[in-house]
């Protein structure tokens, strides 16, 4: 495909990060008000914040906190580090963990697995200590590893103390953290986001709903956690699909376990109406070949570094315009995942994105008579131009 034969394909596209406040107000109702403290809600393909109300304000997260504790897991089983079936002792300390419970019983051996199922499903604050010291060897160590994985993230307003969630001055998250955290569990390792999506657990003889009355009320809706002390309000991370789009919502300080559901469904019911998602091109996907100077080969494939995905208000792929330029004069050697051009997508002649097109193969120098002649070439071509 040639630059132009893209260009004239990419207008029908729009940007990763194209906010819905490009778009004129008139075209689509205003957001619901949430009885929340603060709430997101997020397209978990392009990472588009959708509505927003005090997003990045630092709020306490209760067992919201808990979903780092399951990544954080999930992550040394797929690293290798731990296994599935391994066995974990009990100790003291994690079957005195008050609050909710897996009523695990102290020096007792659970797979890695139950404990797994114990935190997402049941909100056990003694399995997510038993897991931390499984993974860590003490609660404090484990926070280390959880606030090094936030920074990965670039969870900017989020610092944990322990894995539970218990109520601490400098454990703090946001409604914004807690949705690109969400998007990470979703796209990361689909096998282990299917547990968020079970009703219930069984464990020591005891069976212990899942407290996300959405799974009950909206079969889309398959995950994530809840949360709740008295500091923080009922709180709560929902994601759900509808034809093919997965939205993610997050509602912080509701003052029931009716109303963060409700508030919730609030959220989503909004997104799904007036939103609109759709990915035309994934990263690594050859978009054009710019030709190169004094290289071993004349050309190098451009495309995209991440997915061209799109989160739009429906209808109106049509308003928008783009463009792609090379970079002038591209001389080898060229390594691959260099910048070698940009996409820019407009609105009205208003640029809502730009994105770099990188090399996706390396093209090595020529031998000493093609760079020699193409330098000659390079000497007329800047005369004449």
């Amino acid at each position: 495909m040639n630059i132009t034969t893209f260009a004239k394909r990419l207008c029908l596209l729009v940007p990763l990060l194209l906010s819905p406040a490009a778009f004129a107000v008139e075209m689509m109702p205003s957001p619901p008000q949430l009885a929340a403290k603060a709430y997101v809600l997020m397209d978990a393909s392009s990472g588009n914040v959708l509505v927003e109300n005090n997003g990045d304000q630092r709020l306490p997260p209760a067992s919201l906190t808990k979903l780092m504790t399951a990544y954080i897991a999930t992550l040394e089983i797929r690293r290798g580090q731990i296994g599935e079936n391994d066995p974990v002792t009990i100790s003291e300390n994690a079957w005195r963990t008050g609050g909710s419970r897996m009523f695990i019983k102290v020096g007792s051996q659970v797979t890695v697995s139950d404990l797994l199922h114990g935190i997402i499903i049941q909100s056990g604050n003694d399995a997510s200590v038993a897991v931390a010291e499984h993974i860590a060897g003490s609660e404090d160590a484990f926070a280390d590893l959880m606030n090094k994985t936030v920074a990965d993230l670039g969870m900017t307003n989020t610092h944990f103390m322990n894995p539970t969630g218990l109520p601490n001055p400098e454990h703090y998250s946001s409604a914004h953290d807690m949705a690109v955290l969400a998007r990470a569990i979703i796209h990361e390792d689909p096998a282990h986001y299917a547990i968020y999506s079970q009703k219930e657990f069984f464990w020591n003889g005891i069976k212990q709903p899942n407290r996300n009355l959405l799974l009950w009320r909206d079969k889309t809706v398959d995950g994530l956690k809840t949360g709740h002390t008295d500091e923080a309000g009922y709180c709560m991370v929902s994601s759900a699909v509808r034809d093919g789009m997965r939205l993610i919502a997050v509602v912080f300080g509701t003052n029931s376990e009716v109303a963060r559901a409700a508030e919730t469904q609030k959220l989503l019911t909004y997104g799904f109406r007036f939103f609109e998602t759709q990915t035309f091109y994934q990263k690594g996907t050859e978009l054009a070949q710019a030709p190169v100077w004094k290289g071993a080969t004349n050309q190098v494939k451009a495309g995209l570094a991440e997915d061209l995905t799109m989160t739009l208000p429906k209808g109106q792929l049509k308003k928008l315009a783009a463009s792609m330029t090379m970079n002038p004069q591209l001389v080898a050697p060229i390594a691959k995942g260099d910048v070698i051009g940009k996409v820019e997508v407009k609105l009205d002649d208003k640029v809502v994105h730009s994105a770099n097109l990188i090399a996706l193969d390396a093209v090595e120098e020529g031998g000493i008579f093609r760079r020699m002649w193409d330098s000659i070439r390079l000497f007329f071509y800047g005369l004449f131009n």
